[in-house]
C-alpha cells in the first residue's frame, strides 16, 4: 500500500451521484484494510457510509458556516487538520476546486475526477451526434483512486446482507403480499418524468392484482400531496414520501423486491443494496454513464429514439428541443408492467 493512510473523498451533493460512490468505497475498503478514509458532503447523505469500515463522516454546511469561498477556505483547514494526506476529488466543480487549492497549498497531493465533459457533449449535440457510450459514474470514481496509487477491481465488489428493518418500521411490510416493490415517480426535470396519469394506470393494474404492496417515494410538499393521494385511492399503496428519515427509508429499500424509478436518485439507492431496478428514460439515455450500479442493460426502458433521434438531448434532462417532453410517452403503461412481472418472478437476491 502507498505511504497514504488517509484519504479524503469529496462529493458534496448530488444524491444519486453519492449513491454511486458507495460500491467504489466498499472494494477500496475491502482492498485496503488499513486505509482511514474520510468522505465530506451534505449531512442528508450521512447514513449511506455508516456501513462501511474505516470511513468517517463530514458533514459539510454549504448554505451555512461553510458558504461561500471563505467558508470553504474554513472547512479546507478544518479538514487538513484532520491529518489528510491525499484528497480524491470524485466531484470536480467550483467549490470542490477551491479547497483543493488549498490542499496543495499545503502539499497533499489531489486527483480529480475527469467528468468527460467534451464526450458527454458530444453525445448530447443534435448534429454530428457521437451516440455511444462512455464511461460509467463508478468507472471514472475507480479512476481517481488509481491516480492516488490505490487501484481496485470494481469486479470483486459483494454487497451487503439486506439491512435490518427498525421494529416499529415491520408494520408497514403486510405480509399478506407476495412481493413489495418500491415506486419513485418524480425525477428533478420535466425530461425525464413519467407523466403521472400513466403512472397511476401502472399503479391501478398492479393494485387490481392485489399480489403486491407498493411503497410510493418522493420529497416535497407537493410531491407528498400527490403520492398521498394515491395512498388513498389504492388499497395496495402505502406513502412513504414525507413520513420516514432518510435511514429508515434505506432500510425500507434495501428490503423491497423491485424498484421503479425515473433516471433519479431513488434508482441509485435501490440498486446499491441490490434491488431489482427498473429505470424509465426520457430524454437522458444511459449512454451517459448515469445507469444504476450492476443493473442489467435491459432493465432500462428508453424512449422510442426512432421518433426522437435527438436522445439524449441532455446530460440531466433539463434541456430539450420543442415536442421532446413527449418522448417518455413512447414507453407505455403495459410495457412497464410486463417488466415489472418479468422481475418479480426472479427471487430476491441475499
Amino acid at each position: 500500500m502507498p505511504k497514504t493512510s488517509h484519504i479524503l473523498v469529496v462529493r458534496l451533493s448530488a444524491l444519486g451521484d453519492v449513491a454511486l460512490s458507495i460500491p467504489v468505497l466498499r472494494v477500496l475498503c475491502d482492498t485496503y484494510t488499513g486505509l482511514k478514509i474520510t468522505v465530506i458532503s451534505k449531512s442528508f447523505h450521512k447514513p449511506l457510509f455508516e456501513e462501511l469500515p474505516n470511513v468517517q463522516f463530514f458533514p459539510a454546511e454549504l448554505n451555512g458556516k461553510h458558504n461561500g469561498v471563505k467558508g470553504l477556505i474554513k472547512l479546507a483547514c478544518k479538514l487538513k487538520n484532520e491529518n489528510i494526506d491525499a484528497v480524491a476529488d470524485i466531484h470536480n466543480v467550483l467549490r470542490s476546486n477551491v479547497m483543493n487549492i488549498c490542499f496543495k497549498i499545503n502539499g497533499i497531493p489531489v486527483a480529480i475526477i475527469n467528468k468527460g465533459r467534451a464526450e458527454k457533449k458530444a453525445l448530447t449535440r443534435s448534429k454530428n451526434k457521437a451516440f455511444k457510450p462512455l464511461k460509467t459514474t463508478v468507472e471514472r470514481y475507480v479512476e481517481v483512486f488509481e491516480k492516488l496509487g490505490f487501484p481496485i477491481d470494481i469486479k470483486q465488489h459483494t454487497f451487503p446482507v439486506r439491512k435490518d428493518i427498525p421494529p416499529k418500521l415491520l408494520p408497514l411490510f403486510d405480509k399478506t403480499y407476495k412481493k413489495h416493490i418500491g415506486i419513485a415517480p418524480f425525477a428533478a426535470h420535466e425530461g425525464k418524468m413519467y407523466p403521472l396519469e400513466f403512472m397511476e394506470e401502472v399503479i391501478a393494474n398492479l393494485d387490481a392484482e392485489r399480489e403486491t404492496q407498493i411503497f410510493l417515494f418522493g420529497g416535497g410538499k407537493s410531491e407528498e400531496e400527490i403520492l398521498q393521494k394515491l395512498e388513498q385511492k389504492y388499497v395496495t399503496v402505502t406513502n412513504l414520501a414525507g413520513t420516514l428519515l432518510f435511514e429508515q427509508e434505506l432500510a425500507v429499500i434495501s428490503n423491497l423486491d423491485a424498484m421503479l424509478a425515473m433516471d433519479s436518485g431513488n434508482a441509485h439507492l435501490a440498486a446499491i443494496y441490490d434491488v431489482p431496478t427498473i429505470t424509465i428514460w426520457g430524454v437522458t439515455h444511459p449512454y451517459a454513464g448515469f445507469y444504476p450500479f450492476n443493473q442489467p442493460a435491459e432493465n432500462a426502458l428508453l424512449a422510442d429514439r426512432d421518433q426522437y433521434p435527438l436522445i439524449p438531448t441532455s446530460i440531466y434532462g433539463n434541456r430539450f428541443p420543442k415536442g421532446y417532453e413527449n418522448a417518455i410517452k413512447t414507453i407505455k403503461p403495459q410495457q412497464i408492467l410486463d417488466k415489472i412481472k418479468e422481475v418479480l418472478q426472479s427471487p430476491f437476491k441475499d
